[in-house]
């Protein structure tokens, strides 16, 4: 006969810590504790999945049968508390020397937020280990859920989910699922790994496996990723099945080989590691036998730095390719397609007190144009050899009111057709800055001294003879930079902003000298910019220095808001010069005659909180004509809708009408799309259409992609992709062309 038998009260409660003890507790108490407040929408500590073994174990139940310290019954309405486990049934069976407990008839678990309900449950408070029929069960981690046969509970962290289904989706008919004869769930490791599975999509089985792996969470973690496949019109149909490799949380590698229809298999592999003072990556591609060209094919790309002590660095940069046709023949992307200067870089860096010094070895590879044999103007030049350069770089600042700079740099340029030479380069700079919150004025003097010693070279089929050469240079510079800034509040739109009004004039004034003979190692013309209206040498490098007597003229206003943001911008220069430009590229060329440069005008900011705009003009004022501009309009209402409208020109180069978007259609349909439209030629240079379906739990994208891989080449490509949340991506990655191609896109599953 049990020792306890029906009181009048409907409800009881029994309190057994170390002890054992028995305590009557009030309902309400019990009620509170059985029922722990729950913020929707909270991420779940790890730290909360320790549970306390110390804790009271609290009992209710309509009738409450037993032996004393050995046994608890709980019938009718039974409920069993210790801690962040809780424990609800038709019957409850407590046994106190086991701490087990087996519950019957309407099971319902929660333990650490996760929630199991069915037919019988044995579960080890202690140990966390037991089992329950029949059930249900959602996860709070990554809000999963899923029937079985069994759940097995190893311990606490880890459950065998034993012919059982799993899925991200809400409601009793998720949209996808799999379906698994054992599932086991590691919540300490946050990974789940299934045998055979079978995954459904609206009820259709797309994918089986003898085994997989997931992630609960975000981490990464090794094993066979799921398969991508596309197409191009290059390669035709692609088959990807890559397998990835989580080697440390710092380090990682990726083994992708490509079935490519049309080609053959492609072998591919991807590194990636990262210190605290060092980090890279490694791509390598290689086609082993290309069907289509009848050549093995390979390319490699390797990015590495490297922080050896506080101050000393090193890093390289390397690059190749088997052939010229390689970026159009695998194109994926218009980026890839556009690399041709491929370069290898091995350098080292030091960073002193006040100054840095570096030293590399730099040299590229040229993959033409394949066109190019039939159309020479087409050519890409190669650039020049530096091996080695070393550069030295010092700013003293402040001392009695000046500064001191020096720039020093030693180089030894190498090409196979053009002449060759050594280039010393010594530049020291002295300036007086006058700084002071209404207005600033900097004085500045310095000295290009540069020395070239040319090799000489016999002359062979398509190259010229060249004589050894040893020239000098010394070129002053003497530069007055001023600007002042006025402020004044205004109103734009209802809110309170400060204008601001800061003219700015610059004066240069270099003497000629006679460069013709210099080499052109690195040097080219300069951009006209608003940034390139304050330099005093027109050209790049240092084989050109110009000769100046000039004053650039400038105002730039802006409207900032009070906490600094500058909501818009507006700018107008422009140069004049007070004698002709004699120094040229061209040895042959004539000097430059006009008074005056273009005008540059700029504009932009934010119109309104959901419309930004960016505009730029340059204007001949001498030929009466607009050289280059462009004007750019942005509509952001709210996220996962934007609109981009851009018009870019350069006169005899290209005029172009770029429009983009992401904007939501009936229900959860998206559309996403580009296209750049030449005006002169009348057609489309680059396109990009699709469209995105966001259904909560999967995403479903469709894309596809035209652009120019050569003058008259053009790559297609498909992108169709399922994305399962909480599971995987099956098929091709429309995501980054989407995100380079149309400016303020955002994955439609992601978070607002």
């Amino acid at each position: 006969m049990s020792w306890l038998s029906a009181y009048p009260f409907r409800r009881y409660c029994l309190h057994a810590g170390l002890s054992a003890s028995v305590c009557l507790l009030a309902p309400l108490l019990a009620q509170a504790q059985s029922q722990p407040p729950k913020s929707k929408g909270a991420k779940l500590d790890k730290s909360a999945k320790v549970e306390d073994k110390n804790a009271p174990v609290i009992l209710r139940g309509e009738e409450l049968r037993g032996r004393p310290e050995r046994e608890v019954q709980l019938l009718g309405n039974a409920e069993l508390v210790r801690d962040k486990t809780i424990v609800n049934a038709a019957s409850i069976n407590w046994l106190q020397l086991d701490n087990e407990v087996q519950a019957e008839g309407g099971v319902r678990m929660r333990r650490f937020d996760d929630v199991y309900t069915g037919e019988r449950l044995r579960l080890n408070l202690d140990t966390g280990a037991g089992m329950i029929s029949k059930p249900s069960y959602r996860l709070e981690l990554n809000s999963a859920q899923g029937r079985a046969e069994r759940v097995d509970f190893i311990d606490q962290e880890q459950a065998v989910v034993v012919n059982g289904t799993y899925s991200t989706c809400e409601g009793t008919d998720p949209a996808w699922y799999l379906q698994a004869d054992t599932l086991h769930l590691d919540f300490g490791r946050d990974v789940g790994a299934a045998g055979k599975t079978l995954v459904y999509f609206k009820h259709l089985p797309i994918l089986g496996t003898p085994a997989l792996s997931f992630p609960l969470t975000s981490a990464r973690r090794s094993g066979v990723l799921p398969p991508t496949f596309g197409a191009t019109s290059n390669g035709g149909l692609e088959l990807t099945v890559p397998y990835y490799f989580n080697i440390a949380p710092n380090r990682d590698l990726t083994l992708y080989p490509k079935l490519i229809a049309r080609r053959g298999l492609q072998l591919g592999a991807n590194a990636r590691y990262l210190g605290t003072d060092y980090r890279g990556e490694t791509n390598l591609e290689v086609l082993p036998g290309d069907r289509k060209a009848g050549r093995s094919r390979y390319s490699l790309a390797s990015l590495h730095s490297q922080q050896l002590t506080q101050k000393f660095s090193f890093g390289w940069n390397l690059n190749t390719a088997s052939d010229d046709a390689y970026p159009t023949d695998f194109a994926g992307s218009l980026a890839i397609s556009s690399q041709r200067q491929l370069v290898r870089e091995l350098r080292f860096d030091y960073q002193g007190s006040f100054w840095n010094a570096s030293a590399r070895v730099q040299n590229y590879q040229i993959l033409q144009d394949p066109e190019s044999v039939f159309d020479p103007s087409l050519k890409v030049n190669r650039p020049y050899d530096r091996l080695p350069e070393f550069n030295w770089n010092g700013v003293k600042r402040d001392v009695a009111g000046f500064d001191f700079a020096l720039d020093a740099q030693w180089t030894y340029f190498w090409h196979p057709d053009e002449v060759r030479g050594q280039r010393l380069v010594f530049n020291p700079q002295i300036s007086y800055p006058l700084l002071h919150p209404a207005g600033f004025l900097t004085p500045r003097l310095s000295l290009h001294s540069s020395s070239y010693n040319t090799e000489a070279r016999a002359a062979r089929p398509g190259v010229a003879a060249q004589a050894e050469k040893n020239l000098n240079r010394f070129v002053p510079t003497f530069s007055l930079d001023g600007g002042l800034v006025f402020e004044r509040p205004v109103k734009w739109g209802g809110d309170k902003l400060t204008q601001t009004l800061e003219p700015r004039l610059f004066y240069v004034n270099t003497p000629y000298r006679e460069q013709s003979q210099f080499p052109l190692f690195d040097t080219a013309e300069a951009g006209f910019n608003f940034a390139q209206l304050f330099a005093e040498n027109r050209f790049t490098g240092h084989d050109r220095i110009s000769d100046a007597n000039q004053v650039t003229l400038a105002v730039v206003s802006r409207l900032l808001e009070s906490s600094g943001a500058e909501r818009m911008r507006f700018a107008l220069g422009q140069r004049f010069y007070f004698r002709n430009q004699r120094v040229q590229l061209d040895p042959n060329g004539s000097e430059i005659r006009d008074s005056r440069s273009d005008i540059l005008l700029s504009a932009a900011g934010q119109l309104t909180p959901t419309i930004n705009f960016d505009s730029g003009l340059q204007y001949s004022v001498s030929k009466h004509q607009v050289y280059a501009a462009n004007y750019g309009v942005q509509w952001a209402p709210q996220p996962k809708h934007v609109l981009n409208a851009e018009y870019r020109y350069l006169r005899n180069s290209f005029e172009l009408l770029n429009v983009s978007g992401q904007w939501p259609l009936a229900g959860r349909y998206y559309a996403v799309g580009r296209i750049s439209y030449s005006l002169p030629e009348r057609q489309t240079v680059k396109s990009l259409a699709g469209f995105e379906y966001n259904a909560d739990c999967w995403v479903f994208r469709f894309a596809a992609q035209r652009f120019s891989t050569s003058t008259k080449g053009a790559t297609t490509t498909l992108f169709l992709q399922l994305e399962l949340n909480g599971l995987s991506r099956l098929g091709s990655n429309p995501i980054d062309a989407l995100s380079k191609n149309i400016p303020g896109y955002q994955k439609v599953n992601q978070p607002d």
